[in-house]
């Protein structure tokens, strides 16, 4: 097997379905660095409190992660089998590609209810899981406020396109995308300084300006699903569809990735623990650096979902070796992506960092080992994240990963990082490295686990055992 082929049908399929998501990734990260710098000229201690409280939100994006990607594998699958099957066959997968996406669109309306009622109730607490810091608290509590209807919003359009994304939908996204971010780069500025007549919310007005974003998102993507799609099918009525016969099925395949990704979004929250345990200059650091670091994998996670569509699709259609093959051909991508991010991380961090104008001496040469860090640890981040969230979820291999993702932050990461800041104060290029230590041991996992094979799974529709 060779890690570089001559396959441009391979590569045209990967880009055309990557670079759309990568498109999409880069335009909300855009928008994102433009939050972060109006945010960050109202001061450190609203750039921190805004980072800290979306830091909290970000476990339910990821836990939403977790349920569309979940779902994916299944879907991606039985989209394969529905092309190549007999009418019999085609039928049942069929019926298990609407069950999936029921399934997935309760269970999100379900873990987005859990989340707001934490906001609501208890967001002085969630805040000093982050910080002690009074008026960061402060500041945190009045973003949650404003947060509650968010996660609905962001939950079911997440879920929903990544759906439609498995079945060939990646233009509809992508054009979505750009109108809500849009929306909410407007919304921004009239709501967080007061203008076009309206009051000046300052970090209220973030949050509000994201919902509204939100609801255009959900509106659109959401109403495509339910009632214009014909490749899924699913509308709104089959939200009550039974979903018996594909439970056991769903539970099997997709659960792993919701318990994987939680546990995961729970230990990268720790991550965001131990920095805010290092003072507001050092949170405002880590915000400015994570922008550009998400500027710098737009690539790597649009390769990463479509890895896991493209092996889905392959092995749908009954091709055991040459999934094998294009397991290869995407840790070479893995490779070349990430010394290409790396490079990217070196080029531009200079000109980033010196963007913010109204941050501390000590905040911007913090900022500084953190990107030289981060443009070391990318490498591997790019390798192990097309690899765990793309081909080896793709073959169903997803109670293997849930296992491999958490033991190597919990047992390794976590207590590294621990060490290093709060308890050595070494540098901040060691701090991170610490931090990210499982990015470098998981991709030698996963080159010992793709030469096994072991990580190409059988999936049922639920009707009768299928490859």
């Amino acid at each position: 097997m060779k890690l570089y082929k001559k396959d441009p049908a391979f590569y045209r399929n990967v880009f055309t379905l990557a670079l759309p998501i990568a498109l999409q990734s880069l335009i909300t990260i855009g928008v994102n660095m433009l939050d972060t710098l109006m945010v960050g000229s109202l001061g450190e201690n609203s750039l921190s409190a805004t980072s800290l409280a979306n830091s909290f939100i970000s476990i339910y994006h990821i836990f939403c992660m977790g349920l569309g990607m979940g779902a994916s594998v299944l879907v991606s699958r039985y989209w394969g089998m529905k092309k190549v099957a007999s009418p019999n066959t085609a039928e049942q997968a069929s019926l298990a590609l609407k069950q999936t996406v029921c399934l997935m669109l309760r269970l999100t309306i379900l873990l987005a209810a859990l989340f707001a009622v934490a906001t609501l109730i208890i967001p002085g607490r969630i805040m000093l899981l982050y910080t002690d810091d009074a008026e960061i608290i402060h500041q945190g509590e009045l973003y949650f406020r404003w947060s509650v209807l968010t996660y609905f919003f962001l939950g079911l359009s997440l879920v929903s396109t990544i759906v439609l994304r498995n079945v060939g939908q990646v233009r509809l996204p992508l054009f979505v995308s750009i109108g809500a971010l849009s929306i909410n780069l407007v919304a921004n500025y009239a709501l967080i300084f007061g203008h076009f007549g309206l009051p000046r919310m300052g970090v209220a007005g973030a949050a509000l300006a994201t919902l509204i974003a939100r609801i255009f998102e959900t509106c659109a993507i959401c109403g495509y699903l339910l009632f214009k799609d014909s490749r899924i099918q699913f509308r709104l009525k089959d939200i009550f569809m039974k979903t018996g016969s594909l439970l056991r099925e769903y539970m099997r395949i997709s659960i792993p990735v919701l318990i994987s990704d939680g546990i995961l979004a729970i230990g990268n929250n720790s991550v965001a623990m131990v920095i805010g345990r290092m003072g507001a200059t050092f949170v405002a650091a880590n915000a400015i650096t994570s922008v550009t670091q998400q500027l710098s994998t737009v690539v790597i996670s649009g390769v990463s979902q479509a890895g896991a569509i493209v092996t889905g699709q392959t092995l749908g259609m009954g091709s055991r070796e040459k999934t094998m093959q294009q397991g290869y051909q995407f840790f070479g991508l893995g490779i070349a992506l990430g010394l290409l991010s790396g490079l990217f991380i070196l080029a531009v961090s200079g000109p980033v960092i010196y963007s913010y104008k109204n941050l501390s001496a000590e905040t911007l040469e913090i900022a500084k080992e953190l990107m030289l860090s981060i443009s070391f640890i990318v490498v591997f981040f790019a390798i192990n994240s097309i690899m765990t969230k793309g081909v080896l979820r793709g073959g169903g291999d997803t109670k293997m990963l849930m296992l491999a993702d958490n033991i190597f932050l919990w047992i390794l990461a976590i207590p590294l990082g621990i060490l290093a800041g709060p308890v050595l104060h070494v540098p901040a290029f060691w701090v991170y490295a610490a931090l990210k230590s499982d990015q470098i041991v998981k991709t030698v996992w996963c080159a010992i686990r793709l030469r096994s094979g072991k990580w190409i799974k059988k999936i049922s529709t639920g009707q009768q055992k299928e490859e």
